[in-house]
């Protein structure tokens, strides 16, 4: 990870004028399979600007993907692939060693199967993010995050375009998206906790998600307007970034994410997505 000590101001540079800030605001959707439905997809679809979407390795099936694509093609929210280790009983939070040749291939062959929806949508795949495990591995493993880079380009290629990675701000994820050609675009959370180094407390680990509806949006807006969040520790830490995550699958989810909504505007943060 990049140092994360230094705040940095996210809407101005010296000597120009203080603009409003922007920021776009993601969520996973189309986590379920079957019958079986974790994410109120319909309903977050009128809060978000960006929907990461499921593509079948950790949730979502053919059906879901086709559904959750028509939703966001008809509310103009951009969709993104939801790239994940192979692991539908452990909901893609599981750590798992895939070599990676293998890992590359799978990347591609999940947003490649997201594309066809997206495109009978009228739409098309606009980024695309790691799911849990995968998000956390690439975080610091070079090898891991190199493949998954390349599965993007891959699959970018086939489209003839270069799809945006989200992802943690100074990731080795980043790193190896930017060797690649590919754009980065810098993700905070909103509802996750932070440890001093800038990456995520394991969920294993208390205070990883948070529920408690104030403290996300008094986050939210902190992170949107001031660029900083305060770590686990109580020390504030510096994280810059263009897109924010609620998650899809916390309680009250859809209602958490409209009120996050409706306070950033009030709060003056422009709301719209970066692809």
């Amino acid at each position: 990870m990049l140092p994360m000590d230094q705040k940095t101001d996210p809407t101005t540079s010296p000597g120009s004028p203080a603009v409003a800030p922007v920021i776009d605001l993601n969520a996973d959707l189309g986590e379920g399979f079957g019958r079986w439905r974790l994410t109120d997809d319909e309903a977050l679809l009128s809060s978000v600007t960006s929907a990461n979407v499921a593509c079948g390795f950790h949730a979502g099936d053919p059906a879901t993907m086709r559904r959750v694509c028509e939703l966001a093609a008809e509310r103009g929210v951009r969709i993104g692939a939801q790239v994940s280790y192979r692991d539908l009983a452990g909901f893609g939070r599981r750590a798992m060693d895939v070599p990676s040749g293998e890992l590359a291939a799978e990347v591609a062959y999940q947003i490649g199967a997201l594309e066809v929806f997206a495109r009978a949508a009228g739409a098309a795949v606009t980024y695309v993010k790691p799911h849990g495990a995968l998000y956390n591995r690439t975080v610091r493993d070079a090898a891991q995050a190199a493949a998954v880079a390349e599965g993007v380009r891959l699959a970018g290629a086939a489209a003839g375009r270069a799809l945006p990675v989200l992802g943690l701000p100074g990731s080795e994820l980043h790193a190896a998206a930017a060797e690649a050609g590919l754009p980065c675009v810098e993700e905070a959370f909103a509802d996750r906790g932070y440890q001093p180094d800038g990456t995520l407390v394991p969920r294993s680990e208390r205070d990883a998600v948070l529920t408690e509806p104030d403290q996300v949006v008094k986050r939210s807006i902190r992170l949107a307007r001031d660029g900083e969040v305060t770590a686990a520790d109580g020390r504030t830490i510096a994280v810059r970034a263009r897109s924010l995550c609620v998650h899809g699958d916390t309680p009250d989810a859809a209602r958490l994410a409209r009120r996050v909504r409706e306070e950033l505007a009030a709060a003056g943060v422009g709301v719209r997505a970066f692809a």
